[in-house]
């Protein structure tokens, strides 16, 4: 499987909260480290978990990645 690879104008055009796969696309990683972040809570934003739902608020994930909106 291939890893989802976003450019800058879509990365800033993200909605407030995006699925782990996204999150990862962003940090570019992939799917399957991310999950591994964020299951040894290693994560390096704050996530959002909905019972096995996760998402990743989008405005802390451009911060650490120096994109402004």
């Amino acid at each position: 499987m291939s890893r989802l690879q976003l450019d800058l104008e879509q990365i800033r055009t993200l909605p407030p909260v995006v699925d782990v796969p996204t999150a990862a696309a962003v940090l570019g990683i992939g799917r399957t480290a991310a999950y591994e972040l964020i299951r040894t809570d290693s994560w390096p934003t704050p996530i959002v978990r909905l019972g096995k739902l996760i998402r990743v608020p989008t405005a802390p994930l451009l911060d650490l990645v120096g994109v402004r909106r």
